[in-house]
């Protein structure tokens, strides 16, 4: 039988620390004397005392987490977060639930999509607010990249099984310990982007908000222009920063741990690096060869929205649809794909494409030599069938719950190019879809409620990776 004490207990401790956080927006309204302070105070009280239930209820002298006790708690952290998360929403912005709930979970997830409008003259409490999910989002899927996902065998994840994904009583201190350290890593690199953003003339209060909204790869911005509204070498800032989000925080660790390169060494990093370079040489020379843009102009704006959206950044630095048959065909297979795992980013992830490709050479080969034995490796470690399993059933599972909930949003009267690019972007965690309804230049306030419910449930989904939320569906999951 699943153990709820110890489930409920977590839930308790995880809404005390989002409470927590509660203040610093409430302290901005206080000192600045702008709108939010009474709403932000109700907020926090209200998640405060669903904390102290949840603790109170949930407390045990001692308990351990098994792996079915993971794999729901692991969702309805998720799920319960965005409940209370939202409220700040309801109370100032006065919009209803589904937008409250579809905005919190697009942050939390660090998926960006919006359904909020007039940025440029909203309450700094809720703009903070906002980039304050995101970064807290960022640094959460970390921390479940390194140590729960793998432990949990989900996705192909075990691939990368360290000490820090051991759950046994032997290795909590070391997990500890890297958890801190990535948290470290973490704040280090956003207050460099702070400082960054604000030399290319950013005011301070845009500078954190985006330092926030860049390293966790969220794309939330304070203006209704996103980054068009700033200056060209904030685009370049933001580029530097969206790829380092992208990067594995664990390979930050263990480089400055051990000072050496390892970080530049490993296949993913290598890999997401030459598809940058490549995507943007291409769109770069697209865009110039058609006087879209002169060449400097190419460069940034290509560079800048290759990296947003591989990165499953989404922020807006024009829109990509209009830039031709090209443009628009690269930008939708790059929605899906993603950064390198054990990063701020969502989508498929390159370490899958990479083995996805090991494979099929393996396989020609095989072809080639049915006495042959081709061991698949991957960063010089033997990959198991167990891996490979588990890899494939993810992405198979990936393109299904995108056909799926496209399908879905089609039924209830969305067009083809809406229903698949918001399905993509919902799952991806990207943000921005494509065409005049939910592209780059516009939001997603005009969809459907039942429409904003299915993408917040998939942003979930692809955040979770999927299958950690699928198993709660199996029957068998529930039973003794």
């Amino acid at each position: 039988m699943i153990k709820l004490r110890p489930i409920l207990f977590t839930l308790g401790l995880v809404l005390s620390k989002l409470a927590l956080f509660m203040w610093l927006p409430t302290l901005l309204a206080l000192v600045t004397g702008t709108e939010g302070v009474a709403e932000f105070l109700k907020s926090v009280l209200i998640t405060h005392a669903a904390a102290f239930l949840c603790l109170h209820y949930g407390r045990k002298a001692t308990f351990r987490l098994g792996v079915r006790e993971m794999f729901l708690l692991t969702t309805l952290v998720w799920a319960v977060v965005c409940i209370f998360g939202a409220l700040p929403f309801v109370f100032i912005n006065h919009i209803n639930f589904t937008d409250a709930y579809f905005e919190t979970m697009s942050g939390v997830t660090t998926t960006g999509s919006t359904v909020l409008s007039g940025l440029d003259t909203m309450a700094h409490s809720i703009l903070l607010w906002r980039s304050i999910l995101q970064w807290l989002g960022g640094v959460g899927f970390i921390v479940m990249a390194v140590a729960v996902l793998p432990y949990l065998n989900v996705g192909g994840m075990k691939l990368f099984q360290t000490e820090s994904s051991d759950w046994s009583d032997k290795s909590a201190p070391r997990a500890k310990t890297v958890a801190n350290h990535i948290v470290l890593v973490y704040l280090v690199l956003s207050m460099l982007c702070v400082l960054a953003y604000w030399a290319s003339g950013m005011t301070i209060f845009e500078a954190i908000n985006h330092s926030m909204t860049t390293l966790s790869t969220g794309g939330y911005s304070t203006s209704d222009q996103s980054m068009s509204h700033f200056s060209n070498a904030a685009h370049w800032v933001g580029t530097l920063f969206m790829f380092l989000g992208g990067l594995p925080f664990l390979l930050y660790v263990q480089s400055l741990s051990r000072r050496d390169a390892s970080l530049f060494h490993d296949a993913q990093v290598r890999g997401f690096f030459w598809l940058v370079l490549a995507t943007t040489a291409v769109l770069t020379l697209y865009l110039w060869h058609r006087n879209i843009f002169g060449f400097w102009d190419a460069l940034r704006i290509s560079c800048f929205n290759i990296v947003s959206v591989l990165t499953t950044t989404g922020y807006g630095l024009g829109d990509f649809g209009t830039w031709g048959p090209l443009s628009f065909i690269l930008f939708l297979c790059l929605l899906g794909i993603g950064a390198c795992s054990g990063s701020t980013a969502g989508g498929l992830k390159i370490f899958r494409i990479q083995l996805s490709f090991a494979l099929f050479r393996k396989q020609m080969l095989q072809l080639m030599h049915p006495s042959g034995v081709f061991p698949q490796k991957f960063n010089g470690r033997p990959v198991n069938e167990s891996i490979i399993r588990s890899m494939i059933a993810f992405v198979l599972s990936y393109v299904a719950v995108i056909l799926f909930i496209a399908a879905l949003l089609a039924f209830i009267g969305l067009d083809p190019l809406t229903s698949i690019s918001s399905s993509i972007t919902a799952v991806a965690n990207v943000g921005p879809g494509m065409g005049p309804i939910v592209g780059p230049s516009t939001n997603f306030a005009s969809l459907p409620e039942s429409a904003k419910w299915i993408l917040s449930f998939g942003m979930m989904l692809g955040r979770l990776e999927i299958l950690t939320v699928a198993v709660l569906f199996f029957p068998s999951f529930w039973r003794q």
